[in-house]
């Protein structure tokens, strides 16, 4: 499985959803880089992404997007593929 990562706060109800969709399709270990504990690293989430809201994920070099993203990219079927690739 491809490794997942998300830029994320502690308070979030959007990165919690995302966090257990992601689970639930059998991803074992998502890096969070939490945001509201490193300012620095939300301004680097908005250099690469171009948004300012958490979760940003990625599996592996691909961007998804927030939780609306990766629901919509779940609902389309698209998610397992991509985290299986």
């Amino acid at each position: 499985m491809k490794p997942v990562k998300m830029y994320t706060t502690a308070v979030c109800p959007f990165c919690i959803r995302a966090k257990q969709i992601l689970k639930a399709k059998g991803v074992q270990i998502i890096h969070e880089i939490r945001v509201d504990m490193e300012p620095h690293e939300r301004m680097r989430m908005m250099e690469i992404t171009g948004r300012r809201t958490v979760p940003q994920i990625f599996i592996g070099d691909t961007h998804v997007g927030g939780c609306d993203d990766l629901m919509a990219l779940d609902s389309r079927g698209g998610l397992l593929p991509l985290l299986k690739a």
